[in-house]
């Protein structure tokens, strides 16, 4: 923990109050809704409400006080009279409380996130066992039976595999879309019945010890159409190319670039709308952004996705998705799930 603060406090020109939960899970191990964090050049305070106040005084290095549970209420006459605030987080109703209060506030953005996007070797290391458990439920669900079967029967099934295959829970709402449902890349599983000649669209992802994993196959129910096939090839060889761009001060952008420039001279580019991939940690979607607007450059020890995507507007959806580890000269890909397209039944 000190070794995390002391590296964001070379960052700051001014005490920083941390309101984002996971920020202050990320600098001090400590997991509640409703806790605010203050760092200081000497020192570190947590201000939190009674039900948490207990097992926020087990943490080494930080000064637990303990106000009502409408913290920001009570907030004001406690903290210094000018203090760094995280601007994407807290509400405008709680700024004008502590203005109230006589506290000069200054905008910062990405302070604690910048941290959290290079990952340290335990954060690592529970990545690798969220992927081991994501790749293991991945080859037992290609033995399933997909015909016959809802979409929402084998997100259920994808639920029981995770937590067989060693998964803490799952990282977000798992993804199964068949046919045209599989059009919008964030489809919602519903009462259709898989049928042979689908292609069907399996998003999803574990945590392990807090942390996230992430992968999306496209699998083929029978014989598919071979304009199916075709889509599938292109946006395995733009997975592919995006790939190959991902490595330490690359552009993120640049990566985008590399893999939708094979979708757009295939004739899908309006087809893959959005970006390439994200990284990924405590939240399954956090810093670098991997997309064409992105300002990001790929460090080492960053973990992202790479997850080209077509979609056909009432006819089918296509994307492939791997975890990566950016290393100096490229990557190392987490993901081990086979990319051709698999046939299941």
């Amino acid at each position: 923990m000190s070794g995390r603060v002391d590296r964001l406090r070379e960052a700051l020109e001014e005490p920083l109050l941390v309101t984002t939960p996971v920020n202050v899970r990320y600098l001090t191990g400590f997991e509640s809704t409703n806790a605010v964090l203050l760092v200081e050049p000497e020192r570190v305070r947590l201000f939190t409400d009674f039900r948490y106040a207990g097992r926020a005084r087990e943490l080494a290095g930080v000064e637990v006080e303990e106000i009502p549970r409408h913290l920001y209420g009570h907030l004001a006459s406690r903290l210094p009279a000018l203090v760094g605030f995280e601007a994407d987080a807290l509400t405008y109703s709680n700024y004008e409380l502590l203005r109230s209060g006589g506290i000069e506030l200054v905008p910062r953005r990405g302070l604690v996130e910048a941290l959290r996007a290079v990952k340290e070797p335990h954060e690592l290391d529970a990545i690798r066992r969220a992927t081991d458990a994501t790749n293991a439920a991945y080859a037992r669900l290609a033995e399933e039976q997909f015909s016959g079967r809802t979409e929402k029967e084998l997100v259920w099934r994808m639920e029981e595999l995770f937590h067989a295959c060693g998964a803490d829970g799952c990282a977000f709402p798992v993804d199964i879309a068949a046919g045209p449902t599989a059009a919008s890349p964030h489809a919602v599983p519903g009462d259709r019945v898989v049928q042979e000649g689908d292609l069907v669209m399996v998003d999803s992802g574990v945590t392990f010890d807090g942390y996230c994993s992430d992968c999306t196959r496209t699998f083929a129910v029978g014989e598919v159409a071979d304009s199916l096939r075709q889509i599938y090839d292109v946006c395995r060889e733009a997975q592919q190319a995006g790939l190959g761009a991902v490595g330490a001060g690359v552009a993120t952008r640049d990566a985008d670039a590399a893999a939708r420039a094979v979708i757009t001279d295939a004739g899908y580019g309006e087809n893959f709308g959005h970006g390439l991939g994200h990284g990924i940690g405590l939240l399954v979607h956090e810093a670098p952004g991997v997309r064409p607007e992105s300002k990001d450059v790929f460090k080492a020890g960053n973990v992202v996705t790479v997850e080209p995507g077509i979609y056909l507007s009432g006819v089918a959806g296509v994307r492939i998705e791997d975890l990566v580890v950016v290393t100096d000269d490229g990557c190392d890909v987490l993901t081990s799930f086979p990319k051709e397209l698999t046939t299941v039944h």
